[in-house]
């Protein structure tokens, strides 16, 4: 049996019905992602579930900065304040490569460390964004401690955070910060199959040789988030040839896709982690909304089997995944290779 960590704290980041200039703001990442993975994967007795235990605020500065910790920590609370109204928080200016300084208040501050408008920083956001990082550091703790497998339903997800970036829906890079909770003196490898490609983990990860970091996703020049996941990224200093990525065209089938996958699987195997951390994206499913693949859900299974065939001991993490119709076949197919 997997094990499941899961939280209800993620309902905090209540991403349904926010509104941006007094209109709607169409989010894909709402709780009912959460709920509907969770009780599909109770109803096949994929299990059982687990609380996270909390871990306190040093795993996640292991791999944030303090002062961007410190932003999400206050950001709402300090936005009302300063504007004289409790409403989400939204970058309207950005920090450019040619930005001279760094702001002193939120206003500023929240286009600092943001690269997109499509992350509202919500009055429950950094709770449950925290809760969601105890849910990765639990599951990776379940391995660390003899499980085979662990999988973490995260939310909000984390792939696309950095040290001192949010966005994506993204606010702390859950997988990073799995990472360095099981390494210790260990080599881990990353493995991030959602559609689009784990920017922040690369970043996090790009100079580490220590951690393999290897991505299949979108093409950046088709699809967000547009400025990383070349197949010429590969790692820099100490880390050249430990980033490794698999730009794939829009419409990828079953057959290249588990092609760009034996690749990857091949790296792993000559990298020989101690444990494997998997960014576990369901939005390379055919039909997804954000989504450009046409993965089906056996294909899906077949790429859980190819992972877990690995041998390896293995933490997933959810990222994303939006096509609610079929989210939850969506989790069971994957997982039912690591009961």
């Amino acid at each position: 049996m997997t094990p499941i960590v899961t939280s209800d704290l993620h309902r905090l980041h209540a991403t349904q019905g926010v509104r941006l200039a007094d209109h709607p703001f169409v989010a894909q990442e709402i709780p009912a992602r959460a709920e509907l993975i969770l009780a599909s994967l109770q109803d096949a007795g994929v299990g059982p579930v687990v609380a996270p235990q909390d871990h306190g605020l040093g795993p996640i500065l292991a791999v944030h900065e303090p002062d961007y910790i410190d932003f999400l920590r206050h950001a709402y609370a300090e936005s009302a304040a300063a504007l004289g109204v409790a409403a989400p928080v939204f970058p309207e200016t950005f920090h450019t490569r040619r930005a001279k300084r760094t702001p002193r208040g939120v206003l500023g501050l929240k286009g600092y460390y943001a690269f997109g408008v499509g992350s509202p920083i919500l009055e429950g956001t950094w709770e449950a964004a925290y809760w969601s990082a105890q849910c990765a550091l639990t599951a990776s703790g379940l391995v660390l401690g003899g499980e085979r497998a662990a999988y973490a339903l995260c939310r909000p997800p984390g792939h696309h955070a950095a040290q001192d970036l949010y966005g994506g829906a993204c606010y702390l890079n859950n997988a990073a910060i799995a990472v360095r909770h099981v390494q210790g003196s260990d080599r881990i490898a990353v493995l991030d199959i959602d559609y689009h490609h784990g920017n922040g983990t690369q970043e996090i990860f790009y100079s580490d040789p220590s951690v393999l970091f290897c991505s299949l996703h979108a093409h950046p020049d088709d699809d967000y988030p547009f400025y990383w996941g070349e197949a010429d990224e590969t790692g820099q200093g100490a880390g050249l040839g430990a980033n490794r990525n698999w730009p794939l065209p829009q419409r990828t089938d079953d057959a290249t896709y588990l092609a760009a996958l034996d690749e990857a699987l091949s790296v792993i195997k000559g990298f020989a982690p101690g444990c494997l951390v998997v960014s576990a994206g369901f939005d390379l499913v055919e039909g997804d909304p954000l989504g450009g693949f046409c993965v089906s859900l056996e294909g899906l299974e077949e790429i859980g089997q190819r992972i877990a065939r690995l041998g390896l001991r293995t933490v997933m993490l959810q990222e994303g995944g939006y096509r609610m119709d079929k989210l939850g076949e969506c989790a069971v197919a994957f997982l039912r290779a690591f009961q």
